[in-house]
């Protein structure tokens, strides 16, 4: 396309997302590759994506890792090779992958990245605020900032350009607000033909070294402080000579779209007296307030950077040159800086320009979401004024919207926590047979634990016909005494535990995604450690349980794995429900061939997931812990006594791990009133069979064959929408391939049944 036919290009004008405005980007520019892992609220960029990829809008290969550092890993390995690479991630994704990052950016390796800000943990709060982006300040990426899907889509396309420059070569981040401008729809226009797009990036030329089978060349070879600080001094040239090239590529793409970007989005800052420095979405709203102080004869503006990495410094002190009270407004803390990180390079901006006599104040809001209001931005404008007026700072760094409690509002819990004897039974027997090395288990019948209460209080929030708290209320049953439970991030955990509610009944703790396991092995060994010290009594048969699920036994396999290495003396039980549901239905490791998910669509070029699922509980019982099984809510006395063997062998032996499938309506696309029955095909099917490996030996629980009862996997697929499609005839190879698999797997349980050693 020549340069003439681009300048003409059309672009269509409609209503889009920022998160559909970065995957409209990312499919014209056709990445070859994108390493991802979900979460909110950055996870719709690579389901858009999958969608637009079962239409055959583009050819990049979508790739599901394990967890976010697997995801920057991946796409480090993509780029080694001179591939365009994408990926996109929130929060605590982005602490996970962190330590890859300043790797990528000191080898010097090209790609783009969509930082969807959103609220650190802890505690959780899965809303917009810049807590994330901040960690990423040093890691030596180029920082784009985005007010507007507008903006997403425009800086989406030349982050590329601005990346690949041979005087740059470093990756970079398009940063933009978590559901303020992810979500919410606003006026847009893109480019009609991706020729356009793909014509203004250009060819990658690859005029940096790369992986060529060729012409070999070591990559990331470790050096001395002599050559580490030549290496750094020349990626810090870099990062400064890209505040160059951002504004050539802007001027170029501005001569192309229509849209000029500079350094600084300055609004009203000609003769402001008074101004407000803001990230993103927050500015837009300020704008506003801008209009209506100016109407009253008050010199107000707003500054709003589009670039902060490197920092638009002279820029910044050239807008600022007449200001005389300029408020920092940021969202996030530097905690015990006196400041927040943006705040601090303001200042050192305006403290080399001897001329400047700005006095700047700096105030902390909006964390973990909290709206911005035309009257926070008035608020921030009053201080500003009040200083204007009387020429002296009174409280240079504060909070703004923080509501101190009321001591006459404090809640009291409604249902007294319950522990000790009220979760004895004294019915379930659990004794070792020493003849066998195996334990023996004697439950009454159902309804007799059925006086024994819940361990959850009503009140959750989970879906209707959700199989967790049912599945979860039924192993408990057959747990006697304290328990003290830790749940890894996912749905049973949201939906439980919203401040300053929470529907648990004895103690609860939480912790990330992916170190469930090792958190609750420290919190045990404290305990025991404290016990035998003689500092704390701690009840001999309270048992230690991690519950695990929505994918969390992909992201939390290595802590898993270590910790029963380890062999401490509790029980990790995961919850299966096929996926990570918890955002939004993508695909784990856990779904299986064939299914449809949010991130395996099923389309023209596309029949849902491309592999078979993992078996975890085979994956765990290679471990040697002592105890391994799984259980179904469709077979409660089976699920049961497990779980009461479970107890016996976290109390005296070491590390258990159990494995319930459940179901999720929603996501699953099936009847809510149907889990029991679903569950019950899923087992008679053979594709969940009911096992246990104790001892390292295994055993069958349940065999359909044997009773005659089972079915054909078809079966179970009928009762639900995200399988139905493996029922036609066009996906017949598909079809027989899962069904291939799942006779295997049970064909080798059997083995296992039959022979001890195996």
């Amino acid at each position: 396309m020549t340069v003439n036919e681009i300048m003409k290009a059309n672009q269509i004008t409609t209503f889009e997302s920022g998160n559909e405005m970065a995957a409209m980007a990312a499919a014209q520019i056709n990445y070859h590759i994108m390493g991802y892992f979900p979460i909110t609220p950055s996870t719709e960029i690579a389901q858009y994506l999958d969608v637009m990829k079962t239409r055959g809008e583009h050819d990049i290969k979508l790739i599901a890792a394990d967890g976010e550092h697997g995801s920057a890993g991946i796409c480090y390995g993509a780029a080694t090779t001179g591939a365009r690479v994408f990926n996109a991630t929130s929060a605590n994704g982005l602490m996970y992958m962190l330590e890859q990052l300043p790797v990528q950016a000191g080898t010097r390796f090209p790609m783009v990245m969509n930082l969807v800000t959103r609220a650190i943990s802890g505690p959780l709060d899965i809303r917009g605020d810049h807590s994330d982006l901040y960690y990423a300040l040093n890691t030596g990426w180029v920082i784009l900032t985005a007010r507007s899907p507008q903006a997403v889509y425009d800086m989406n396309i030349m982050a590329l350009k601005i990346s690949e420059h041979a005087d740059v070569r470093l990756p970079v981040i398009v940063a933009y607000d978590g559901f303020f401008t992810s979500h919410q729809k606003r006026k847009v226009q893109y480019f009609s033909d991706r020729a356009v797009v793909q014509g203004f990036v250009g060819e990658c030329l690859l005029e940096f070294p790369h992986i060529d089978v060729n012409n070999p060349i070591t990559i990331g070879a470790h050096m001395d402080g002599d050559d580490l600080t030549n290496n750094h001094y020349q990626q810090s040239n870099a990062m400064y000579r890209a505040g160059e090239i951002f504004k050539e590529v802007a001027k170029e793409y501005g001569e192309l779209s229509g849209r000029h970007y500079g350094a600084l989005d300055l609004y009203q800052m000609d003769d402001a007296e008074v101004a407000l420095f803001l990230l993103n979405s927050a500015a837009e709203t300020a704008k506003d307030v801008v209009d209506r102080l100016r109407a009253q004869g008050v010199k107000a503006g707003v500054i709003s950077p589009n670039i902060i990495r490197p920092f638009p410094k002279e820029e910044l002190k050239t807008a600022l040159r007449n200001v005389e009270v300029l408020l920092v407004g940021e969202r996030a803390d530097s905690y015990g800086a006196n400041g927040p990180n943006l705040t601090h390079e303001v200042k050192s901006a305006l403290q080399e320009d001897k001329d400047n006599q700005t006095l700047v104040l700096s105030r902390v809001f909006g964390l973990g979401g909290k709206d911005f209001y035309p009257e926070d931005a008035q608020a921030f404008f009053d201080e500003t004024l009040e200083v204007l007026q009387t020429g002296e700072v009174q409280k240079a760094f504060d909070y703004h919207g923080v509501h101190r409690g009321q001591e006459e509002k404090k809640m009291n819990p409604i249902i007294t926590p319950q522990t000790g004897d009220v979760y004895k039974t004294g019915l379930i027997q659990v004794t070792p047979d020493d003849e066998t090395g195996k334990l023996k288990v004697r439950i009454p019948p159902i309804r007799a634990l059925m006086e024994k209460p819940k361990r959850l209080a009503p009140g959750h929030g989970a879906c209707p016909g959700c199989g967790i708290f049912p599945a979860l209320e039924l192993f408990f049953k057959g747990i006697e005494g304290d328990v003290v439970v830790l749940f890894q991030t996912g749905c049973a955990y949201v939906v439980t535990t919203a401040y300053p509610h929470s529907s648990h009944k004895q103690t609860m703790i939480h912790n990330l995604f992916q170190n469930g396991p090792a958190t609750l092995s420290g919190t045990l060994e404290a305990f025991l450690e404290k016990k035998r010290r003689g500092e704390i009594p701690v009840s001999d048969d309270a048992t230690f349980v991690m519950i695990t699920g929505d994918g969390g036994m992909d992201i939390g396999m290595g802590s898993a794995i270590g910790t029963a290495l380890r062999n401490h003396k509790l029980i990790m039980l995961e919850y299966d429900n096929e996926g990570y549901m918890n955002t939004g239905s993508q695909m784990s490791y856990s779904t299986p061939i064939g299914n449809m998910t949010s991130t395996t669509g099923v389309g023209r070029t596309q029949q849902g997931k491309a592999f078979h699922h993992k078996d975890t509980a085979q994956i765990m019982a290679a471990t040697g812990i002592p105890y391994v099984f799984t259980g179904s809510e469709a077979f409660p006395q089976d699920l049961i006594k497990k779980a009461a063997k479970a107890q016996w062998y976290a109390q005296n032996v070491g590390t258990v791990y159990g494995k319930i499938l459940i179901t999720c309506p929603l996501n699953w696309k099936s009847n809510e009133r149907d889990g029991a029955k679903i569950m019950e095909a899923a087992v008679n099917s053979c594709f969940f069979p009911l096992y246990e490996v104790e001892q390292g030996e295994t055993v069958i629980t349940y065999n359909p064959e044997a009773r005659k009862k089972r079915i054909e996997l078809t079966e179970w697929l009928t009762y639900m929408g995200k399988t139905k499609h493996l029922l036609k005839e066009e996906n017949a190879h598909l079809l027989h391939e899962f069904e291939e698999e799942v006779n295997k797997r049970w064909m080798k349980l059997q083995a296992q049944h039959e022979n001890p050693a195996l």
